[in-house]
């Protein structure tokens, strides 16, 4: 297959996988205690497009099932997506960086700095809105942003920062916070369920205002990150390796770090702690498609939304009316991946 069919084959193969992401998000928004079909729910999505919307005619369908899809699913289908996309795109570039098949959004300590900020908020009862936001979501995102600063700034020699310095970095503060964590889910065990359900991840609270909070930036640090793909490629055979071909190796994985940081901490700030997504989708991407990171960072997000809208969906109907996590149905996945992945990696050593 010569250069240009292969890059149309991944073009078709990319708008496919679109076309079925929004099959399944619409799909999901009619999923739930509401009995809703796909043909209503088409029509409720299509009646609110500015050049379509006056020759859509949703007379027949019930006004609470509009309400229930575009106020409650909708919002919850979107955010699910960004999230799954964010943190798979996160997953692909740490583990190209680190040059780790191991590493995941969470490495640097960020899930960490984002519970402790989540929990301390919790802990003092903070219930407040504050610019349209929940004082929980502000603290976590703060947490998360915090925990890397001083990941970051413990990591560095001079001007430099050490993969292996900067991973050791990250574990101590994921033990460290995970610690004051623990003490505050003890000294405050009244909220205990609302800790530890925020730290397993979930789309319930989903709004507009969480979407736009998360999207501008998911989008403009997805196009920075995606014009460097050229540079991961080289960096990921080696760090002297590229040094050699004249890239500029610390500068490109300050910038990395740093977008892939504001994703991580905007994704856990919204939606808590979910974990394996950003783990097992760039393998499955990979094992799909090779490790070129000019494919594997568009179609690792993707493939990223629809495994989240999926585990997402899953999460809302196993058990009704209770809501699972959404973290307990990606580790569902997950677990038995990475143990394979384990495996996979421990036979190539012998």
């Amino acid at each position: 297959m010569t250069f240009f069919e292969k890059r149309a084959y991944y073009r078709l193969i990319f708008v496919l996988l679109m076309f079925a992401l929004v099959i399944l998000m619409i799909f999901a928004a009619t999923i739930g205690a509401a009995n809703i079909s796909f043909s209503q729910a088409i029509n409720i999505l299509l009646s609110k497009l500015p050049l379509i919307r006056n020759i859509i005619s949703c007379g027949y369908i019930d006004n609470s099932h509009a309400i229930i899809v575009l106020n409650l699913r909708l919002p919850r289908i979107i955010l699910a997506a960004l999230a799954g996309a964010g943190l798979s795109i996160v997953g692909a570039v740490f583990q190209g960086i680190f040059r780790n098949p191991m590493a995941d959004p969470y490495v640097l300590g960020i899930s960490s700095g984002a519970s402790a900020g989540a929990a301390l908020a919790i802990a003092a009862g903070a219930e407040y809105i504050f610019m349209g936001f929940g004082l929980v979501t502000i603290s976590s995102f703060i947490g998360a942003l915090f925990s890397i600063i001083v990941v970051y700034s413990v990591a560095r020699v001079g001007t430099k920062v050490p993969t292996t310095t900067l991973l050791l970095s990250g574990i101590a503060m994921n033990f460290l916070l995970s610690s004051v964590v623990s003490l505050i889910m003890f000294f405050n065990r009244n909220r205990l369920d609302r800790i530890v359900f925020w730290m397993m991840g979930s789309f319930a609270a989903s709004d507009m205002k969480r979407i736009l909070l998360l999207f501008p930036l998911l989008i403009g640090s997805t196009l920075l990150i995606y014009s460097y793909s050229r540079d991961l490629n080289i960096i990921s055979t080696g760090e002297d390796i590229a040094k050699s071909l004249g890239i500029e190796v610390e500068k490109t994985k300050k910038i990395l770090i740093a977008l892939c940081s504001a994703i991580v901490a905007s994704c856990v700030a919204v939606s808590g702690v979910i974990g394996f997504a950003g783990l097992i989708i760039p393998h499955i991407v990979r094992m799909m498609f090779g490790s070129d990171n000019r494919v594997l960072i568009p179609f690792s997000m993707i493939v990223g939304a629809i495994f989240m809208v999926a585990c997402d969906t899953i999460a809302r109907i196993a058990m009704p009316p209770l809501e699972i996590p959404v973290g307990a149905i990606t580790s569902i996945f997950g677990a038995p991946y990475f143990i394979f992945l384990l495996q996979k990696y421990k036979r190539k050593e012998l």
